[in-house]
């Protein structure tokens, strides 16, 4: 995935200026950056959602399509409030893969709460289902919008090592926005920060996986410099 002289602008105020990326296929990259950075308008500008001017992939982004093959997790999970956890997650597959649900609800810790309203589940149940219904969803490409945030820090822990493992299993590519070095640290291949509108940092994280939650690597310490 390729972008070229990437600009956005709201008004007068530039989201995005002149952002040249390109993103590994099957890798895992952290967007990080203050409120306003322009993080998540770079999420919906890969996903097809906003006009913008340059390149993606070769296409000019003043008249864009939504991505086929992409799936969205958003911040406030959006989930369906009158339908179940299992609901939730049919709703976005044909009916003859609902069979995979039960599995997928099973290895994000949902198991016996399919029946389960929205209203019913803890933030941390909500992230699970929208977790699971993500990697339901049919796509080669995976973006995700603050995924752990307001998570306690052993469901955030927890869900970091779940996502890489089901990244491990269907190696699709990721790009997710975080404010949270640590979160960055432990799960992406790679780091960008965003600031005004711009690349203050792209840093490759070499350390292997699996990643110590209290050991992260060193690289961690630049993705800090950058932000502050």
């Amino acid at each position: 995935m390729i972008l070229q002289n990437v600009q956005k602008y709201y008004g007068e105020k530039a989201a995005l200026k002149n952002i040249d990326l390109t993103f590994e296929e099957g890798k895992i990259t952290a967007v990080l950056g203050e409120s306003g950075a322009g993080k998540t308008t770079l999420l919906r500008i890969l996903a097809g959602m906003l006009p913008f001017e340059g390149e993606v992939d070769g296409t000019s982004g003043k008249n864009p399509k939504r991505r086929e093959g992409c799936s969205y997790l958003f911040q406030d999970c959006m989930l369906l409030p009158n339908l179940t956890a299992e609901g939730n997650c049919k709703f976005v597959l044909p009916k003859e893969e609902w069979g995979k649900i039960g599995e997928m609800l099973v290895r994000v810790g949902l198991g016996g709460r399919e029946n389960a309203l929205p209203h019913e589940l803890s933030g941390g149940e909500k992230q699970r289902v929208s977790i699971a219904r993500a990697f339901l969803f049919p796509h080669d490409l995976l973006l995700m919008d603050e995924p752990f945030s307001s998570l306690d820090l052993a469901i955030k822990r927890s869900l970091i090592n779940l996502v890489f493992e089901l990244w491990k299993e269907k190696n699709s590519t990721i790009v997710f926005v975080t404010h949270d070095v640590r979160e960055a640290a432990l799960l992406a291949h790679r780091a960008i920060v965003l600031k005004h509108g711009e690349i203050a940092l792209d840093v490759q994280i070499g350390a292997p996986f699996p990643r110590d939650f209290l050991a992260p690597p060193e690289e961690e310490t630049l993705l800090m410099q950058a932000l502050l």
